[in-house]
């Protein structure tokens, strides 16, 4: 299984202690070390599952021109009409993502094209399943253009998290699907379309970072 290499310090911490723990029960044959390891190897164990990166059907199947694909797992909050005060300046449409601590938190571009433009925020750490978490919490924001279409996409850590990487900026092309970072621990992610893109998800639906189709374009044909 492959894991996010932002996870090693995670997976690795724990086992120290645990390593320690161990020698101690076989230098004094005592049963509790060995006992007191089991929640250290357990933390261990959960960290990777966290950090875990499979490969999803983009990274085998290149996706539809016009396909526009979830760029987190985890459940719709948001499908169509905007959160007031949420959306950049213009008229969008919302697809939000919530992400719980047992999801796949690696990130992936939503749509094709070059980062036009890149902003991060320090702010708040509410739970991201709130409204408020959208515009009070800690977030990165991407614009990704492909000729007249533009995207604009946001990572927004909640009350667990406390760091995102974002593996891209300004100048940079991303394909759909690519992965482009991470969020550590509970999150969410928002994606903002043009008003001629038809939303094809609803609101309580389970959604898979790379597969599941969000949105279209209009076909240019």
């Amino acid at each position: 299984m492959r894991i996010d290499p932002a996870g090693w310090p995670f997976i690795t911490g724990p086992l120290a202690p645990a390593a320690v723990l161990a020698a101690t029960g076989r230098a004094t044959g005592r049963r509790w070390p060995g006992r007191a390891m089991w929640p250290f190897l357990g933390l261990s164990a959960y960290m990777a599952l966290f950090f875990r990166d499979p490969d999803r059907r983009c990274d085998v199947i290149p996706p539809g021109p016009d396909e526009v694909l979830s760029p987190a797992d985890g459940m719709v909050m948001v499908a169509g009409e905007p959160q007031p005060g949420v959306a950049p300046e213009g008229d969008w449409q919302q697809v939000s993502v919530f992400l719980s601590v047992v999801d796949v938190h690696v990130n992936r571009s939503p749509y094709r094209g070059e980062v036009v433009e890149s902003s991060y925020r320090k702010g708040s750490f509410l739970a991201a399943y709130r409204r408020e978490s959208a515009h009070k919490n800690e977030r990165s924001e991407l614009w990704l253009r492909d000729g007249d279409r533009t995207v604009v996409f946001r990572q927004i850590v909640g009350v667990l998290a406390r760091r995102i990487v974002t593996r891209t900026g300004p100048g940079h092309v991303l394909a759909t699907g690519e992965r482009m970072g991470l969020m550590k621990f509970g999150s969410r992610m928002d994606v903002f379309l043009p008003p001629e893109c038809t939303v094809t998800v609803r609101r309580g639906q389970r959604v898979i970072g790379g597969e599941t189709v969000i949105a279209r374009w209009p076909s240019a044909g």
